[in-house]
């Protein structure tokens, strides 16, 4: 990990984003109504992936609400729930009883404490806008995919609080709001991490609210807070809120609701077919006939 003085302007701070995960475990369910929105969203994309998955790893499981709901479509696969905090973690096994968890439940996507090839299907949910290389997040889940194993993710895109970001640039010259990576790099990123088929599409969702410190709540709640390393330090002055409020007017709707953007991007691959294959001793690569015949009804 970096340290202050090595770590770009919006890279993050684990170990404070952390410690706001674990304090938000409490009233979290609260304000996660977008999470449970798009997760039941992401579920229901879990349709197209046809395979009954034995071994499942809900990589971001949160306080377990949309892992409840996985565990239910499928009830005979093992469930293996991790997340950055074990307060998160240790709420979401009281949701889901049958809940795996391992290691205390604490992993990085980075670093998962799963063995190569393991899971049928790795489920992420709002993981991914904490983790800006997505070369190592792609290289982990590919890594412990089982042949022909599937992935299905959420997370957010650039324009995501686009409105808040402004405000605050108006107000100062520091970071506010995380780096959220683009659809396309992330569809870059699945293809450098050599996982086949990626399906990349985004959705666009605005929230409502009365005001601006209502919005800074949830966010709060939710563990959302800057943690990135170009942060101001210190206590934000009251001059500096007001500055952000005032230009956070700007974007007030003629019904009276101040709107937050949320670019939603989901995505979905496979393993690679090199490593769905295997040689025989003349060198010639053997495919598992399902996978010939999941590939041949696709392309008809």
């Amino acid at each position: 990990m970096r340290d202050d003085h090595e770590a770009a302007p919006f890279d993050l701070d684990r170990k404070l984003l952390r410690r706001a995960l674990e304090r938000a475990a409490l009233g979290y369910d609260k304000a996660a109504f977008l999470h449970r929105e798009v997760g039941n969203r992401l579920l229901e994309r879990l349709n197209l992936i046809k395979r009954q998955p034995e071994t499942i790893v809900d990589v971001g499981c949160g306080t377990g609400a949309i892992t409840a709901a996985l565990m239910k479509k499928y009830r005979k696969a093992r469930v293996i729930g991790l997340d950055l905090a074990p307060a998160l973690v240790k709420k979401a096994c009281k949701q889901a009883p049958w809940l795996r968890t391992l290691h205390g439940a604490v992993a990085e996507p980075e670093a998962l404490p799963l063995p190569s090839a393991s899971c049928d299907l790795v489920f992420s949910h709002f993981a991914l806008p904490w983790c800006l290389d997505l070369d190592r997040v792609f290289a982990e889940f590919q890594r412990v995919l089982k042949p022909g194993g599937g992935l299905l993710f959420s997370t957010l895109g650039p324009d995501t609080l686009i409105e808040l970001r402004r405000s605050w640039a108006a107000a100062d010259g520091y970071n506010h709001i995380n780096a959220f990576l683009d659809m396309h790099d992330i569809g870059d990123a699945l293809m450098r991490a050599r996982l086949a088929e990626p399906v990349m599409d985004v959705e666009r969702l605005t929230l409502t609210y009365s005001n601006v410190g209502g919005l800074m709540r949830d966010l709060k709640a939710l563990g959302a807070g800057n943690f990135t390393f170009g942060r101001a330090r210190g206590l934000t002055g009251k001059g500096r809120l007001r500055a952000m409020q005032a230009a956070y007017e700007l974007f007030r709707r003629p019904d009276g609701l101040l709107p937050v953007s949320c670019e939603v991007v989901y995505g979905h691959a496979w393993g690679s077919i090199q490593n769905r294959s295997r040689l025989r001793g003349d060198g010639a690569a053997v495919f598992p006939l399902e996978q010939l015949h999941r590939h041949g009804r696709e392309n008809r």
